[in-house]
């Protein structure tokens, strides 16, 4: 049975919502989620009617999608799933499906010679394992990190669609360092994905440049036409990520050269994958290396640094040696209290 987008939004939309069990769902409130969720996809307000939502859902319960949905009415009310882990999402493919995904994949592996193309070689091997793992009764030959637990991955479709859009954002976020959570509006540029985190990188309203915000700490957001969407703070994030581990950039903070030395060891872990694309090597001993970056510091730099322990050593600058003693100072200092 063919399905429109459209309709397909409605399905995922309502979906979310029976998958959400700290809220009741009546038929009214899946209508009006299901005319916000269109909304903010197509960016004028397209009602739904009850008929509507009433019909995709007996769609969902049968076996016209291959959904099943096993979509109860509780107090002759309130709608959600009656097995709290389903969610039709997890639907396997069928034969029909594997097969056209192997068409989509081998077409674009013709492209991949293409240095406009590079990036989608991870992608393209993920499916290609995906689809030998269906073959081959779910036996895998590459295993990808991931972290199924990871918040905010819901985000990412409507944060996706604002970027293509050129929507602005209203966010609800919950900083770790603030006990109430705040409202940036936000004009969206980039996503993007850093040790299986996501983070959005856009122009706040009040400071202009771009700021990453990671989708863990997003409660809601909304599209908003309040303001225009600011087109003239959008960084060439191709500059903006060259002198940086991570995400986070210090504006005030200049590139620095980092001198630090590994142990015999473990120097061939750092030779075989560098900190960033700056480091060289500039003498190597009986002691181990000795490498140099330059960057600009920030958390994420420095975290992978500490994470070598006592085989890394930092040698300057000054006042970056001095933070590291003070850091392994504390760490000792938590191993001599008695527990």
């Amino acid at each position: 049975m063919p399905v429109n987008r459209l309709a397909l939004i409605r399905y995922k939309t309502i979906d979310n919502c029976l998958r959400n069990r700290f809220r009741k769902w009546t038929i009214h409130n899946l209508v009006e989620a299901c005319s916000d969720a269109l909304f903010e996809f197509e960016g004028k307000y397209q009602g739904v009617s009850l008929r509507t939502v009433q019909l995709d859902i007996q769609n969902m319960r049968s076996e016209k999608l291959g959904y099943n949905a096993p979509i109860v009415v509780v107090d002759k009310k309130y709608y959600t799933y009656d097995d709290p882990d389903y969610s039709i999402t997890n639907m396997p493919l069928t034969p029909d499906d594997i097969s056209v995904i192997s068409q989509i994949t081998h077409t674009l592996q013709q492209f991949q010679g293409f240095s406009q193309f590079a990036d989608m070689h991870d992608v393209l091997k993920k499916i290609e394992n995906k689809i030998f793992a269906i073959n081959n009764k779910n036996k895998t030959i590459i295993d990808f990190e991931k972290n199924n637990n990871l918040k905010g991955l819901e985000f990412i479709d409507p944060v996706y669609n604002a970027i293509k859009e050129k929507k602005n954002l209203k966010v609800v976020y919950q900083p770790f360092s603030a006990k109430n959570p705040i409202i940036i509006l936000l004009s969206p540029y980039l996503l993007k994905e850093y040790r299986n985190r996501w983070f959005v990188f856009g122009a706040w309203k009040k400071n202009r440049h771009a700021t990453p915000l990671a989708l863990d700490r997003i409660l809601r957001l909304t599209c908003t036409s309040d303001y225009p969407f600011d087109t003239n703070s959008e960084p060439d994030f191709e500059k903006y990520f060259n002198n940086i581990i991570g995400v986070t950039k210090h504006t005030n903070r200049p590139i620095e050269e980092i001198v630090f030395h590994v142990t015999t060891n473990e120097a061939p872990y750092v030779i075989t994958k560098p900190f960033h694309h700056s480091q060289k090597i500039i003498n190597t001993d009986e002691t181990g290396t000795t490498f140099s970056l330059n960057l600009i510091l920030n958390f994420e730099a420095e975290r992978e640094l500490i994470g070598f322990g006592e085989s890394l050593t930092i040698l300057k600058p000054d006042w970056f040696r001095k933070r590291f003693k003070e850091r392994v100072t504390k760490m000792l200092a938590n191993y001599n209290q008695t527990v």
